[in-house]
Formats: C-alpha cells, sequence, structure tokens
C-alpha cells in the first residue's frame, strides 16, 4: 500500500492519492469512527451499483491505524471553487454576468438522485431526531416543538445525499459528480433542496476573504438559491412552497454538523427561534 500526496480535507476525514494516480483514500480524522466509514461505502457502494455520478467504492483498509476509503479518482473542481472563481473574474473585470449553469447542474443531479428508492439506506426520520436531540444550541422545548414541526410532514421513501453541498459537487469533464455519502438516507428529498437553501443564504465567508467578493456573494445568494429551486421544480414538480416547512428541522440538525463555524450556527439558531416563534 503506497499513499501518496495529500489533495484535499473536510472536517471528518484527509484525502490522499492511493498507489498511483488514478486512487485516492479518504482516511477518517479522529472525529470519525469506522462505523460511520463503514456506512458511507455502502451508501456510496449503492449510489454507484444504481448508476449515478458517484466515484466507485472498492474497499475499507486501514494505515496508520486510520480506517479509511479506496475510491476512484475524480478530477476536477468543486463547485464551491468554480462558483468563486467566477465571482473572483467577474469582480477583477468590474462585472456582473456570473455564470448559474453549475447551479443548475446541481439541481439536475439531485433530481436524478431523487428518481431512486432504496431500502437499503437508513431511514431518514429517526435519523435526523437522533440529529437533532444531540444539539447543544437548543433547549428541551424547542427540540420538542422542532420534531412536532417534523412528525406533521409528510413521509416519503427516496434516496437522499444527505449533504449537497458545493464542496461535495465536483466538475469533472463536463460532467457534475456527488461525493461524500456518509449522510445518505431514505426519505424526502425536500430535506436535500432545504439543506442546499440554508448552506447558500447562511453561509459565512472565511475571515481573511477580500470584501468585495464578500459582498459580490450576498448580491447574489438570493438568484443563486431562486435558480436553484427553479431548475429543481421543472423537473421534479417539488415547489419552494413544500420545502420551507423543512427549513426549521434541517437546520436544526445543522447544529449538529463539524464541518460550520459558530457563527454560521448562530445564524441558524436565531432563524429557528424565529420561525417557532420564541
Amino acid at each position: 500500500m503506497k499513499i501518496g500526496r495529500k489533495i484535499g480535507e473536510g472536517g471528518n476525514s484527509e484525502v490522499f492519492e492511493w498507489e498511483g494516480r488514478n486512487k485516492v483514500i479518504k482516511l477518517a480524522k479522529p472525529n470519525t469512527h469506522k462505523i460511520a466509514l463503514e456506512r458511507e461505502f455502502k451508501n456510496n457502494l449503492i449510489a454507484w451499483e444504481m448508476g449515478l455520478a458517484v466515484p466507485r467504492p472498492y474497499e475499507i483498509v486501514a494505515y496508520n491505524d486510520r480506517p479509511g476509503i479506496v475510491f476512484d479518482r475524480v478530477v476536477g473542481e468543486t463547485l464551491k471553487e468554480r462558483l468563486f472563481n467566477n465571482i473572483i473574474e467577474q469582480v477583477s473585470k468590474g462585472q456582473s454576468t456570473l455564470d448559474f449553469n453549475d447551479i443548475r447542474h446541481t439541481a439536475r443531479l439531485l433530481s436524478e438522485i431523487h428518481r431512486i428508492s432504496h431500502k437499503e439506506l437508513r431511514p431518514q426520520r429517526e435519523f435526523l431526531k437522533k440529529q437533532i436531540v444531540s444539539v447543544n444550541y437548543l433547549n428541551d422545548s424547542e427540540k420538542d416543538a422542532v420534531i412536532g414541526i417534523l412528525d406533521g410532514l409528510p413521509i416519503k421513501s427516496q434516496m437522499c445525499h444527505g449533504d449537497p453541498n458545493p464542496n461535495n459537487i465536483v466538475m469533472s469533464n463536463g460532467n457534475p459528480v456527488f461525493i461524500d455519502w456518509n449522510d445518505a438516507s431514505c426519505g424526502n428529498p425536500e430535506t436535500d433542496v432545504a439543506e442546499y437553501i440554508i448552506m447558500i443564504k447562511y453561509a459565512v465567508l472565511p475571515a481573511d476573504t477580500q470584501q468585495n467578493i464578500v459582498r459580490y456573494f450576498d448580491a447574489i445568494r438570493g438568484s443563486i438559491i431562486r435558480i436553484f429551486v427553479d431548475e429543481y421544480t421543472l423537473l421534479t414538480g417539488i415547489t419552494y412552497e413544500e420545502v420551507d416547512p423543512w427549513i426549521v428541522p434541517i437546520a436544526a440538525r445543522k447544529l449538529s454538523a463539524d464541518g460550520i463555524s459558530e457563527e454560521e450556527k448562530q445564524l441558524l439558531v436565531n432563524e429557528i427561534k424565529l420561525r417557532l416563534g420564541k
């Protein structure tokens, strides 16, 4: 087994070249148990076997006592990289004609995922409730109110990615590829759409981001959400009005995530309390 250079990192893992340049290994950080990697491997394999645009997973191995998953390497830019490179170019030229095709690509890929149902994926509702109960940013009555909202929503049984953020979509050879299937479940596709909306609306850019970039992004957040939802509605028939009731439960469950800042979490807490009437 030969590990190469590090090519990526997230809140729960690091990604390295593996046995050459055609494969990668995703190694768990200390905050991630092998069970979580086994679940991600299973979810990713299901998606790959269903013919979705995902990297092929090969096996779970250990390297220096760290569990990891070996995947086919996906070469390309993430949608986040492409979006901000595009913004930087527009700002440098003093223009405001951003290309939103990547946003439409995301909606199309999600719509393809949501056409599938697979009973071997974990039940979404149970998973969401565990996450909501675990957060430290809401009191017990607020958690009960959020779960009450969740219990009042319709139940579906479609494949959901669980974390459709722009870092988890890579444009490779002109086609979008979805990575990071740890949070996949069988349930309501509205959750993925709500997750995307929340990420765009409440994302806090790094402190060292140039202010003109921050201002530009702030100015287009609404357009990104509108274009994404319009494309998704066109493909699925699911409207923003059907997604909006999911904002509170998904915002609450995101408070359990390691990969977002305290500032973002406080924005989510404020939105939840506002919608709960507190």
